[in-house]
């Protein structure tokens, strides 16, 4: 059975004490026709390709591959010694820039739930995988539960920054990050909605403003803090803090915040951060060389 809601997806669990992750593979394998071995199957690869664009944004120098804009910062955080911010938000962090430069430089990322949110969700994965040393079936279950945000999400509202603003890619991730964190520590199907509802407040309203139009800047760093904010909201509903908003609700005012959101604001590259003089400089010289050839 295919859930629209997070109301119903929890009632559903406290009545058959079914297992979220289980839940959402069942969905898909109804979706898709597939056998539960198929789905996990797809899902290593999937894991695999995140976590190798994370190793090759941070093993791979800027001359190497690279974006128009954006270039090694994920390395540069990387071998920061002592962050203020503790080494594993730093670490979360470098994971997501380090994907970003690879989408930049055009290379193999997982779109999750876009190209322009691809790092929120391999950073915070990784990162819990190593702090924890979660084997494969663990992190495939918190794909797994991630997929069930992400879906409600674009059931629901949008996952796409021309429609709803950067609240609905980087918010998106960040949220079904959120939860798949919760789940891999052991939480509760009611802490997961209510971390993803968390993440997604922290972000309502973001716009989507890329420079020259390319998901370079200031997405990366949108990237990192998506990550940073999934891990903060995971700790949060871990210790028994709630959202005051359920999370369907959430959802709903994420839609009606992006309908009300100017053209401009909308990936469009025509305002906020891409209509700074140094945003046009930046589209000015890039023109300029592209046209040479």
């Amino acid at each position: 059975m295919i859930y629209h809601s997070a109301k119903d997806i929890l009632q559903h669990c406290q009545e058959t004490n079914l297992p979220l992750h289980q839940l959402s593979l069942d969905a898909e394998c109804q979706l898709t026709g597939k056998s539960s071995e198929e789905i996990r199957l797809y899902l290593s690869d999937v894991l695999t390709a995140m976590f190798e664009a994370i190793e090759l944004g941070l093993n791979t120098a800027h001359t190497e591959i690279k974006g128009k804009i954006i270039g090694d910062d994920g390395i540069k955080l990387a071998r920061r010694e002592a962050p203020i911010c503790g080494e594993t938000i730093a670490k979360a962090a470098s994971y997501a820039l380090s994907t970003m430069k690879v989408n930049a430089g055009m290379g193999r990322i997982v779109a999750s739930p876009t190209a322009g949110s691809c790092g929120v969700l391999p950073a915070v994965l990784k990162t819990l995988s190593e702090q924890r040393a979660l084997s494969e079936d663990q992190l495939i279950d918190g794909l797994l539960v991630a997929n069930v945000i992400g879906s409600l999400v674009a059931r629901n509202a949008t996952i796409s920054g021309a429609e709803g603003g950067c609240q609905a890619e980087v918010g998106t991730a960040s949220a079904m990050a959120a939860g798949a964190a919760v789940y891999l520590a052991g939480g509760t199907a009611d802490q997961v909605f209510h971390a993803g509802a968390m993440a997604f407040k922290n972000l309502l309203g973001l716009v989507c403003d890329p420079i020259a139009g390319l998901v370079e800047s200031p997405c990366a760093k949108r990237n990192a803090m998506g990550a940073t904010n999934a891990l903060l909201c995971a700790e949060m509903s871990l210790a028994g803090i709630e959202s005051i908003v359920p999370f369907d609700e959430v959802v709903e005012a994420m839609r009606r915040v992006g309908q009300a959101m100017p053209v401009a604001l909308r990936e469009t590259a025509l305002g906020g951060l891409a209509a700074t003089p140094t945003a046009i400089q930046i589209t000015t010289d890039l023109f300029k060389t592209s046209s040479t050839f």
